[in-house]
Parts: structure tokens; sequence; C-alpha cells
């Protein structure tokens, strides 16, 4: 085990002390029951590392049917289906793709189009089934916390892509902390791709109760929303390239028009690389940089920050304060403190060199 690869029962008790409680009472019963059973611990041991994760295994049992209930119940559950537990677990992954988190990026990419003049062409790496490429046809509701920067106690600010009638698209709600640059009209964007390993087809019924399954238990809006975003993904799918983000990445890049801002992002991906893919990649978006006038938002958790060596990528930004929250970095600054499913933004004032 590597020094960034936490033993099983500690990522477990870690995810239902620190993760779910406020998210899903029920996978912080669940996790911390898994954490204390050494047993199951020792059954989730014979995976490979990668598929012993939490989510992806709480996952599968939602996918076979477990339903919300004591840690007792949810035991049984998986004691009577571990075989068909153990072959989800080995042939999928942990592919989220919550469209909630577009109002999380949108005041970035909106400030990009702006500050460019020009529409956006945007290229997800980790793009699962592709729905956070469409934040210019979501709605949004970004309501500000109580007192914050003069505001009204819960002042809201509200958007809709035009034309658009109501209740045919998701309206993503954000709490939001500090001076936001909430834009006053959605970006455009004009082309849209993803790189996944295993891209999800929203066409499939399987891979769409995958989706559902990794929704997290008595989270109901985000189903509504995930029904919502996958009807406005059907109408114009984007393109959608299976392969590693590093080897795909350029070829992708080509593709893009010339005439528009180019926005590399990702959440949650990085977690899936190891030191030297990371540091790969974070080379090639620095070419991008400096030869495609490339932007890249990068929305993830903890890894962004503490790599193997125990060296910050970030060095002025505490990893405790993340507290299972992501950060946000434009072009590898910090600009934000995010929910991990687009339900807040933090906006940062962190002092300049």
């Amino acid at each position: 085990m590597s020094p960034e690869q936490p033993a099983t029962a500690d990522w477990y008790r870690h995810f239902g002390t620190f993760d779910a409680p406020g998210n899903s009472e029920c996978y912080a019963r669940w996790a911390v029951g898994i954490a204390d059973d050494t047993e199951l611990i020792r059954r989730i041991d014979r995976w490979p590392y990668s598929k012993r994760q939490p989510l992806l295994v709480l996952a599968a049992a939602r996918y076979l049917g477990a339903q919300i209930s004591p840690y007792r119940e949810f035991r049984q559950f998986l004691d009577e289906h571990w075989d068909d537990v153990s072959r989800v677990v080995l042939s999928r992954s942990t592919q989220t793709n919550e469209a909630g988190r577009c109002a999380t990026l949108l005041p970035s990419l909106a400030g990009i189009a702006a500050a460019e003049g020009r529409p956006l062409a945007l290229i997800e790496v980790g793009a699962s089934a592709g729905l956070a490429l469409f934040p210019d046809r979501y709605g949004y509701e970004f309501r500000a916390s109580a007192g914050d920067f003069g505001e009204s106690p819960g002042a809201a600010t509200t958007l809709s892509p035009a034309g658009a009638e109501p209740g045919t698209f998701p309206v993503l709600g954000c709490t939001t902390t500090g001076p936001v640059p909430l834009p006053a009209e959605l970006p455009r964007v004009v082309w849209r791709a993803g790189i996944d390993l295993h891209p999800l087809d929203i066409r499939d019924p399987d891979d769409v109760a995958w989706l559902q399954a990794l929704i997290w238990p008595e989270q109901e809006f985000r189903r509504e929303r995930l029904r919502q975003a996958i009807a406005i993904a059907r109408a114009e799918p984007p393109v959608l390239v299976a392969g590693d983000l590093n080897e795909e990445l350029l070829a992708l890049v080509a593709q893009a028009p010339p005439d528009a801002a180019l926005v590399v992002f990702h959440s949650a991906v990085m977690a899936y690389l190891d030191a030297g893919a990371r540091e790969r990649f974070r080379g090639t978006m620095a070419g991008l940089a400096a030869h495609r006038r490339c932007h890249w938002l990068s929305n993830e958790g903890h890894t962004v920050v503490i790599q193997a060596d125990g060296s910050s990528v970030v060095p002025e930004m505490d990893d405790a304060r993340l507290q299972g929250r992501f950060l946000l970095l434009h072009n590898g600054d910090p600009v934000a403190i995010t929910g991990p499913h687009g339900q807040s933004l933090e906006w940062l004032q962190l002092p300049t060199s």
C-alpha cells in the first residue's frame, strides 16, 4: 500500500464520519458499520485497491436493490447478494455524473467567456455520460448566505437558458459565500466533448440505472435533476471519447473550433490517477495554456492539494479546510471551495504573491 492509499477500514470510517453526514445519513451508518466489521473489510480487501472505495461498494448494493435501512439489515443484504455485489464492483466504476457541479463552475466559465469575448468550447476529462457539458442548458438559483457581503439573508440570483420552457431543464441550487462573480446571463457554448475510460451511454437503460444508483440515498431531488439532464443530453449528445485522458486529450483539443475559448475541466477525477499520471496531466495543461490559450478548471478534493511525497501543489490552502468539499482551481490558482455535488460555492480571497 502506497503512502496515499489509506487502510480500507480508515477509508470507510472517514467517509462515514466526514463525507456522508449531512448528505446521506444512511451512507454514514453503512460506512461506519463497514469500518467496524472486520470480516467484511477482509472481503473488500480481496478486490484491487481501486475497487474498495466506499461509494463504489455502496452504489453497487443500491444498484442491486439495497434499500435505506439500519446497518444490520444492510449487512444481511450484502451476505445474500455478495457474488452479485462483487461482480458489479469489478465491472463498474464511480462515474457519478452530477449536473449540479455546473453551478460551481458557471461563474468561472462565464468569466472566461467574458474575458475572451468569445463563446466556449468545453472538454471534460472523466466525463462519464457527459452531463456536466451542458452548463448553458441548465437553470440556476444562487442563494447568498445570510448577511453575506451586505446581501439580504437568502437573496437569490436566478438564471435560465434562453428560450427554454420552465420544467424542461433542471434548476441547480447553490448557496454562495463571499464575492462570487455571478454572471448576468449564461455563456454560449458552441462545442462540447469529453473523455472517459468507459463512457456511459444515456441511451442504455443499464447505464442510466447505474447513474441513478450513484446518487446517494435520501437525495431524491438529484434523481429528478438527473432525469432532466439526461433528456437534454439525449437531444444533443456530446462527443465522448473512450480512453485514458493523458492519451486522448491532445487529439481531442485539436478538434475544438479555434475561434472559441477552450476550457478543459474535471471534477472528482484526479483521485483515480497515480502521482505520475497527475504530474503528466499538469504538464499537458501547462503546454496547452502556453500554446493554445486553453483554460483549465480543476474541481477536486484533497488529492489536488497533497501529493504522494507529502508536498502540496497549493501551499496556501490548508487541506483540513476542505473537510469533504472540493477546491476549484483556475489555471492552477485556487478560486473557490465547492460542495462536491455543486450545492455550495465559497469564493476565496487569497493573498496574491
